[in-house]
């Protein structure tokens, strides 16, 4: 695609540390979890039905929706109430579970001129790329986009057009066993990389003796986009960049060689030897079944983890990420838009459909029974929402944001986001980084070039 307009993630990566930041004033102790509040919450009714259904009633859209922990469930409950008020029809499709994946399906779609999607779900990083294919949803929607952030409001914004609207932030935290961390005489979670080997190790050792189904720490080890976000959260925490500063193509080097190497150590050590397989399913499957002491992962975990049927509920906490030697912790930047294609045949259901979705009411919902991270910050104010939220602690909150590069890459960033995973999945497989980061060097000058 040669499609250049500038994808403002910085913006972007502050609006999102703000919402979050807001929503923790009251978030510190827990008062309630997300799968307590989920039985009595239903999904809200949509404003303004009777007229949306005179206009639209009979119509079927299809939306490709969410596929990761409780989201597919969400989407089925939302897309029925919306059919229930409205008449308009919804086939809720959940995307691929991987991000790149789900690009690749949304590009054939486009390539196509494909009319088999009206409402896609896409990445933070994505509006640039597939703007030539969106509506502008500013005429519709520009009102209610007013009371969404405005950083992530301008990251959807492309050429002066509003492509897709904000419907839930996400950034990368610690999950930790509390129990555990007790039973071997730590008193807080890891705050270096270090320190996370050291206990993990111990805590695997000792847990392994009962269950030889334990390990120490589990991510999002597999060659697919979760890699990028895990990966750029070590090399920027130690020091290493973020792949690509300033327009300057910089992840190799030493610093970044060495926290690869040491993670490459963890494999099998302190690691399922299969996490080089691992997508967030598999991540928090581990966890919430009791196999892990530690996990990275988005804040929806935090709802299954608390869930009836988790055998860690009550028993885990989140904190920030470890840093490196000399640096600090970072968190990378993720989060879901909801867009309509310009090849639907139904585009004014879809956009209901979308101002639906990206409501007040809708964000509240899913943040109360979905735990993802709302992107109205006037809902940080909200009893329910901090009653539900306990994940989203101050400290979390504070931590500085890491930005994948998308603004260098543009429309060549999925390119570059699969050389960045596929080079630093080797390196976890056995490979020494020095020799496979000059490699994903040159690559992604090459596409910086294009």
């Amino acid at each position: 695609m040669k499609h250049r307009a500038l994808v403002v993630l910085t913006a972007l990566a502050a609006a999102l540390a703000l919402v979050v930041s807001l929503s923790v004033a009251s978030a510190g102790t827990r008062h309630g979890t997300a799968a307590q509040s989920r039985a009595a919450t239903t999904a809200p009714p949509v404003p303004n039905a009777k007229a949306i259904k005179a206009k639209y009633g009979g119509q079927t859209i299809t939306f490709v929706g969410d596929s990761v922990g409780g989201g597919h469930t969400r989407d089925l409950a939302l897309a029925t109430r919306f059919t229930k008020d409205t008449g308009i029809t919804v086939n809720v499709t959940p995307h691929p579970a991987a991000s790149d994946a789900s690009y690749s399906q949304l590009v054939r779609a486009f390539s196509a001129k494909s009319s088999s999607i009206d409402v896609a779900m896409i990445d933070v990083v994505w509006p640039g790329a597939f703007a030539p294919y969106l509506v502008n949803l500013k005429p519709k929607l520009g009102a209610q986009a007013k009371i969404h952030s405005k950083g992530i409001i301008q990251n959807d914004t492309v050429g002066g057009k509003l492509v897709a609207m904000p419907w839930f932030g996400d950034f990368g935290m610690l999950y930790y066993r509390t129990d555990l961390l007790k039973k071997y005489g730590y008193t807080s979670p890891p705050k270096t990389w270090s320190q996370l080997f050291a206990q993990a190790k111990k805590i695997q050792d000792g847990e392994q003796k009962s269950n030889s189904n334990f390990y120490g720490f589990v991510f999002q080890g597999n060659a697919y986009e979760g890699l990028t976000c895990d990966s750029l959260e070590w090399i920027a925490s130690s020091g290493g960049g973020d792949f690509i500063d300033n327009g300057k193509v910089t992840i190799n080097n030493k610093k970044a060689a060495a926290i690869l190497d040491q993670m490459r150590e963890q494999i099998g050590k302190i690691t399922p030897r299969g996490v080089t397989s691992y997508q967030e399913t598999e991540t928090h499957t581990a966890f919430i079944d009791g196999n892990a002491a530690f996990m990275r992962n988005w804040p929806y975990a935090y709802s299954l983890g608390e869930a009836a049927d988790s055998k860690i509920k009550g028993k885990f906490s989140v904190a920030p990420l470890p840093h490196g030697s000399g640096g600090h912790s970072v968190a990378t930047v993720g989060g879901w838009q909801l867009a309509v294609s310009k090849f639907s045949k139904h585009q004014g259901a879809a956009i209901e459909f979308v101002r639906y979705m990206t409501s007040k009411a809708v964000e509240k919902f899913d943040t109360i029974t979905n735990s993802n991270v709302p992107t109205i910050p006037s809902l940080a104010k909200d009893p329910a929402v901090k009653k539900a939220a306990p994940y989203l602690k101050a400290a979390t909150a504070n931590v500085p944001r890491a930005t994948r590069p998308a603004k260098f890459l543009k429309g060549h960033y999925n390119e570059g986001s699969k050389d960045i995973y596929q080079g630093i999945n080797q390196i976890l497989n056995g490979s020494p980084a020095s020799s496979v980061l000059p490699g994903i060097q040159s690559k992604l000058q090459r596409l910086i070039g294009k």
